[in-house]
């Protein structure tokens, strides 16, 4: 019997080009894409699969969420984690939600196929440099930490803090070492990540969480 994947990532070049690879293997079958968590969301609720291959960041959500969602709803489904991120924070998050695996969007054809039929089989499957951080982390005794927002990167992360405390953006770039343009970048990342409408929103979120206290 083949193993029935779903693919989800915003991205049509690498979602249509992955879901392509994958139905290319002899019995494995692309059943659904979708191109954003509340996509995901209805898709799967109708959609018989084996295996969901997500992204972590979605352009209306996280894919953190909607992993944890679907593992709560429908157990049996296995998730592979596919993601441009491999810092440790998103790897213990999407862990965590109840992902079966996680790799690198560098991982080559080979290493995608086998682990979607190790998730397929149960298993649990981490690419090899990020298992290894993986490990780290948890020798290291972070691993009861909870960490605020998991889906954002470490510095997104560290300009959310600064912006809850009450910076405007120039400070925040003499602070961090970045240019105003880059700070806003990171903003808009984090305003996307989070699905807030703007720089208030985002206080509010981030002082409910304990963020903004940083001097």
């Amino acid at each position: 019997m083949s193993v029935r994947v779903a693919v989800v990532d915003d991205h049509p070049v690498f979602r249509i080009g992955l879901a392509a690879l994958l139905d290319s293997l002899d019995g494995i079958d692309v059943v659904a894409q979708a191109s954003g968590a509340e996509d995901a969301r209805a898709l799967l609720a109708g959609t018989t699969v084996d295996v969901v291959v997500m992204d972590l960041d979605l352009g209306d959500g996280s894919g953190v969420d909607v992993t944890r969602d679907l593992v709560r709803a429908r157990p049996g489904v296995g998730v592979l984690v596919v993601s441009m991120h491999e810092d440790d924070d998103a790897v213990v998050a999407a862990i965590r939600a109840g992902a079966r695996g996680y790799l690198v969007k560098s991982a080559s054809p080979a290493q995608v196929e086998r682990a979607v039929r190790a998730v397929a089989d149960g298993e649990m499957i981490l690419a090899p440099a990020v298992a290894q951080r993986a490990m780290a982390y948890v020798l290291g005794g972070r691993a009861g930490a909870r960490v605020p927002f998991p889906t954002l990167t470490d510095r997104e992360r560290e300009v959310l803090d600064l912006v809850a405390a009450g910076l405007d953006n120039q400070v925040i770039g003499r602070r961090l070492a970045l240019s105003p343009k880059t700070v806003r970048n990171h903003l808009a990342n984090v305003l996307t990540k989070l699905g807030v409408p703007d720089r208030s929103a985002a206080i509010v979120r981030a002082r409910a969480e304990g963020l903004g206290g940083t001097p």
